[in-house]
């Protein structure tokens, strides 16, 4: 897993059928010390988080599977958590 920071939502007209109805968001990985990497990746939100928010994204096909019960999901990245603080 990977902290990220919400940056903009992305909007496409087309889709794989997967994708319909779920909220996509760019966001920035980011360091042990909550500064950005330069590495930004489109995920799926799941938890209503918000452009600024840090969260916590999954990049693992077979756990995304098992969230969305599918057996086939083209989806990897998804974010599982909205972080309020970390300590160090």
């Amino acid at each position: 897993m990977k902290l990220a920071r919400v940056l903009e939502p992305v909007v496409s007209t087309v889709k794989h059928p997967a994708y319909e109805g779920l909220t996509l968001y760019c966001v920035a990985e980011l360091d042990d010390k909550l500064e950005e990497t330069g590495k930004e990746l489109v995920v799926v939100d799941r938890v209503q988080a918000g452009p600024g928010d840090v969260v916590l994204v999954m990049q693992e096909g077979n756990g995304v599977r098992q969230l969305f019960k599918q057996e086939r999901f083209p989806i990897r990245s998804i974010i599982v958590g909205i972080v309020d603080t970390v300590d160090k």
